[in-house]
């Protein structure tokens, strides 16, 4: 489905990635965990090229891009394949909620505006956000512009789904609605990837868990291999330190 090799990445002589390998099977829901400063945000960004790697090839299924080698078609197919759903969601804010969903479709995927609305609908109703389809962003909460842009990623049909902490943002609130959304969006069977902070969500929704530290993954396996026997040392002073503050609904 995916497959990441060599995947390096340097800010001046700090390395923030370095040599990366992964590779991630249709419908698999990784998470990566990590302390604050890990690489966790740019190692997303480079796999839809927001971030430029110094080297590295990413494939997704039968499109293969080499950072050092890539055109501006590779660039664009490749954006096509992912979609991103950031910390401060991004909305336009002159837009109301469908037309960000609709966004996309029109100008990307030059989808004709009626077909765009139909779409944009169907996934701002799977959010639970039909009643507020004509709300501008400063009318909706942040847990509702961050169900937005779940929508409006949704609604590309990507090959795979790119979450940067998604709740980051939120008051302590609003985290569990956009919680929510993502464990129904994981369920659907889409391929993701979630960069979180919330670790017994991660628990719940991932079926695949990395740690990663210094620019490495040092950690693969499954929630309860890293949480309950981490084998990397750095993992477990992680694990050992962390409090899990989040919705009841989803403590272990």
């Amino acid at each position: 489905m995916i497959e990441i090799n060599g995947l390096s990445k340097k800010f001046k002589k700090n390395v923030v990635l370095d040599n990366i390998d992964l590779k991630i099977e249709k419908g698999d829901v990784v998470a990566i965990i990590g302390p604050s400063g890990a690489g966790k945000s740019t190692f997303l960004r480079c796999i839809n090229l927001l971030e430029e790697a110094d080297t590295g090839t990413i494939k997704i299924d039968d499109l293969q891009v080499d950072v050092n080698k890539k055109t501006k078609k590779d660039l664009i197919n490749l954006r096509q394949s992912t979609a991103m759903v950031f910390q401060q969601f991004n909305l336009f804010r002159r837009k109301t909620a469908l037309e960000n969903v609709m966004e996309g479709l029109v100008v990307v995927k030059n989808i004709p505006k009626n077909k765009a609305e139909e779409i944009a609908l169907v996934q701002l109703q799977k959010v639970g956000l039909a009643e507020r389809v004509h709300y501008y962003p400063k009318q909706l909460s942040g847990g509702q512009q961050q169900r937005v842009a779940i929508a409006r990623a949704l609604a590309m049909s990507p090959k795979i789904l790119l979450f940067d902490e998604p709740t980051s943002a939120l008051d302590p609130e609003l985290v569990g609605e956009v919680l929510d959304t993502i464990k129904a969006t994981a369920l659907e069977g889409n391929t993701m990837i979630i960069v979180s902070h919330e670790m017994n969500f991660v628990k719940k929704v991932a079926n695949r868990v990395l740690f990663l530290y210094n620019g490495k993954i040092i950690e693969d396996g499954t929630p309860q291999e890293v949480f309950g026997n981490p084998k990397n040392e750095r993992t477990k002073e992680f694990i050992s330190k962390l409090a899990y503050s989040i919705a009841p609904e989803y403590q272990i």
